[in-house]
């Protein structure tokens, strides 16, 4: 498309734009709950998860000490996981539980690549555009990267945990593009949040691409929507700036 014909970098989402959890968060916490008593179905621990991770804060800390880093990012994960408990029913031992769950989504096995992912790199590359991840995500996100072979393809990856801003916030994707040394036009973001990535993407002057995989959302004039990331290769076509 015209629009990204100077388009010199591809940033990208990571959770749920290039590789998804195994089954279900409320599939991932069933299973590892059952030991401890807990009943509830995982469809309702999902809706309940749904609720806790939106109202909580931005995932944003003012540390840049590793080991303080990390002490803040578990114990944000910690009120967002007691929330969910909260709601469906607290249960004894839950600390012990909560050490467990938060360290296998460090686990690159807890993860799984989506179908179009490893071409769509490889494709994009072979194009000589460079690549980076804008994510949410917090400093668990670098060993998943690994254990899926695909960190070898990002010449960057910024995250909101060390950042200092959160998508949908305009701070985190500047400092992305200042990574790469890039104006904003010359540069797209894609990922499957509307609100988070495409819009927030296109409010700081990137090109906004929302990744909509159902293809059941309704087609806006506004924004570019793909169902598939294969779909960027034929978007681009020959446009991308070689060297």
């Amino acid at each position: 498309m015209s629009r990204f014909c100077d388009t010199r970098v591809v940033f990208f989402d990571a959770a749920d734009t290039l590789f998804h959890v195994k089954g279900s968060v409320g599939d991932v916490y069933v299973t590892h709950a059952r030991k401890y008593g807990v009943t509830a179905r995982p469809e309702v621990i999902q809706q309940a998860f749904a609720r806790a991770f939106a109202d909580a804060p931005p995932p944003v800390f003012a540390v840049r000490d590793p080991q303080a880093l990390a002490s803040c990012e578990r114990l944000w994960w910690f009120d967002v996981v007691h929330s969910v408990f909260y709601r469906v029913g607290m249960f004894e031992r839950f600390d012990e539980y909560f050490d467990e769950v938060f360290a296998y989504f460090s686990k690159p096995e807890a993860w799984t690549l989506y179908p179009d992912t490893l071409s769509t790199l490889h494709a994009l590359d072979a194009r000589g555009l460079e690549m980076g991840i804008i994510s949410n995500f917090d400093s668990r996100l670098y060993p998943v990267l690994v254990g899926l072979g695909i960190d070898r393809f990002f010449e960057s990856v910024t995250i909101s945990t060390v950042a200092g801003a959160a998508k949908p916030a305009v701070g985190i994707f500047q400092r992305a593009l200042h990574k790469h040394g890039v104006e904003a036009r010359e540069a797209l973001h894609v990922g499957d949040s509307l609100r988070d990535d495409a819009q927030a993407a296109a409010a700081a002057g990137l090109g906004g691409v929302w990744l909509d995989r159902t293809g059941t959302a309704e087609r806006r004039t506004d924004l570019v929507t793909i169902t598939s990331l294969s779909e960027l290769v034929t978007m681009l076509g020959q446009s991308a700036r070689i060297g």
